[in-house]
């Protein structure tokens, strides 16, 4: 077997480093609770607790570590994944609201609407993982239900020309803050702003609720969000352009076209899909989505992992929606930006094993434990070490549920047909599939099974095409952006193999030009080359470049997280 020239795309290994991430980057003194700030760049580097911790992480980690121990296949992380189940099941409160426990390194206990957004999806995973477990479904009832009686419900539009009533439900929510003792106070908020969108990424895991469990209250709540976002809140324009953040925005996409799917209701996955398509604008070819829309100049964006996810998923619900264009961007971007924001290396991280834990703040073995986790802050070509969240733990529950969605997507079996969508190793109970990119465009397929065979072509693939079985050319038919094999028996393999060259391609991504250089469908280099955690090292044939300690200066990122309300401002 030749020596590979170029890294490949392996979603188990990116899938085996966040496990080992979500799996020691807790505190076992409190149940596993995860450290959500990590800062890896200061002298020495600590990891710390904040609110987020248990109000968020303990929803979005427990997705996480489903979605990579599925992938996996493995037992490994079993009993932290209980954990997070148990810190779960705790601290809930009034109206089916999940607040968090009094930890010494907490403020002000309330709920907010926007963590809601990552705590039901974590309940569907329960649901769906243990249906006879009647607790998460109780949680998940109690949560949509209590959403439903918290929602202000327009009824009537009172203008200047008379009264109008509301024929479609529209709901919002008073404030995007809940406090644990004394419900809504208007007099505070949590300062992101932007509260329509930010309290409405709970739409996804609404349709799924009612999915899963039939739950109508879901479904009309989601209906009622939906609606009052794309009318009275006026977040969106006529192209559905929008101003803030693009987390936010680019998840209640997917969740629109998911509505708009279980409903058929077209205005939805319109809607969704030019969201999709106006983030995609900001975008770069290869996935590097910047974390604001229209805030900062582009030239000051960063990219937060969790944007890419958004937009992985949401191009898988457009692509069930029947826009099977969006198989080209899940594909770019998953094999690119995605794993790239993943941190592989700390070479310069300096780690003093000899300082005790103290109350919420670990110092061991932080250079170990960090290896796995997923920046909330790339550029376009490294990883910023001067954000604080040049690892972000909101990143780290968010990057693996991408990862899973086209892990599962890239190969599947329907209707007595072996699908290869993406080119990946991949080994399923049906097929053994294996490719070859980037060092040359090729795929083979061993059936289990008397079946057909499928692949999906792409443009980068060229029109100079071979098609194979057992070594014998043969022509493939076409059915649209499919190559199919007809009647394949067991044991054979069928090959498609095509030319592939490194192209070197001007784009100009965060203001700024880029000579990127592809290989089919993977990045493998890029100019000018980033400082400190180079991102794009793809090519084997040339040594890699890591920082070390001295290369990297603390900048004095707060030791805090983002949703405290006390700063240590010492």
């Amino acid at each position: 077997m030749s020596t590979p020239l170029y890294e490949k795309f392996e979603p188990l290994r990116n899938a085996k480093l966040v496990l080992g991430y979500l799996t020691s980057m807790v505190d076992e003194k409190e149940d596993n609770l995860p450290y959500w700030l990590v800062l890896p760049h200061k002298k020495p580097a600590e990891a710390a607790h904040c609110r987020v911790d248990d109000a968020e992480l303990v929803g979005s980690w427990y997705e996480a570590i489903d979605a990579v121990r599925k992938m996996l296949k493995t037992e490994e992380g079993a009993e932290v994944q209980s954990s997070f189940s148990r810190h779960l099941m705790k601290s809930w409160g009034e109206h089916g609201l999940r607040f968090h426990e009094p930890y010494p390194w907490t403020h002000t206990n309330h709920s907010s609407f926007h963590e809601m957004g990552y705590i039901l999806p974590a309940l569907n995973r329960m649901v769906e993982n243990n249906p006879l477990d009647p607790e998460p479904d109780k949680r998940a009832s109690e949560l949509v239900r209590g959403l439903r009686s918290l929602v202000i419900e327009r009824k009537v539009r009172t203008f200047w020309s008379g009264d109008y009533e509301e024929k479609e439900p529209v709901y919002e929510f008073p404030n995007d803050v809940y406090l644990k003792d004394g419900g809504f106070d208007l007099s505070r908020h949590t300062g992101r702003g932007e509260q329509a969108i930010r309290n409405a990424i709970i739409l996804h895991s609404l349709v799924r609720r009612y999915e899963i469990a039939g739950d109508g209250v879901a479904l009309d709540l989601a209906v009622g969000i939906a609606n009052h976002l794309l009318g009275p809140s006026r977040y969106f324009n006529y192209k559905m352009e929008f101003f803030g953040h693009v987390h936010s925005a680019g998840w209640v996409a997917s969740g629109l076209v998911r509505l708009g799917r279980i409903t058929g209701t077209g205005q939805y996955i319109a809607a969704g899909k030019g969201i999709y398509d106006y983030i995609r604008s900001l975008s770069s070819s290869f996935g590097w989505v910047p974390e604001y829309a229209q805030w900062h100049p582009q030239h000051e964006e960063h990219c937060e992992t969790c944007c890419i996810k958004d937009m992985i998923e949401c191009a898988n619900e457009l692509i069930l929606a029947g826009y099977e264009e969006y198989w080209g961007d899940m594909t770019l971007f998953a094999r690119n930006q995605l794993v790239e924001n993943q941190v592989k290396v700390s070479s310069y991280v300096v780690t003093d094993n000899t300082l005790p834990d103290g109350e919420g703040v670990t110092y061991r073995e932080i250079d170990k434990r960090m290896i796995g986790g997923f920046t909330g802050g790339s550029l376009v070509n490294s990883i910023s070490l001067s954000k604080f969240r040049s690892i972000a733990g909101c990143c780290v529950g968010m990057a693996p549920v991408a990862l899973e969605i086209v892990w599962n997507r890239a190969v599947e079996f329907c209707d007595g047909r072996v699908l290869v969508n993406i080119p990946v190793d991949k080994e399923t109970e049906e097929s053994t599939v294996s490719m070859n990119y980037p060092d040359t465009g090729y795929i083979s397929i061993r059936p289990k099974m008397r079946c057909d065979v499928a692949v999906r072509l792409y443009d980068w693939m060229g029109q100079d095409l071979s098609t194979k079985i057992n070594g014998v050319e043969c022509a493939a038919s076409r059915e649209g952006n499919l190559a199919v094999f007809r009647n394949v028996a067991a044991g054979d393999i069928v090959e498609l193999e095509h030319p592939v060259e490194t192209a070197v391609v001007q784009e100009t991504v965060r203001g700024k030009e880029y000579s990127v250089s592809w290989r089919g469908c993977d990045v493998i280099d890029m100019l000018p080359r980033g400082e400190h955690l180079r991102l794009y090292q793809r090519d084997l044939q040339l040594p890699k470049t890591y920082p070390s300690a001295v290369d990297v200066h603390f900048t004095g990122a707060a030791n805090y997280g983002p949703t405290q309300q006390a700063q240590d401002k010492k």
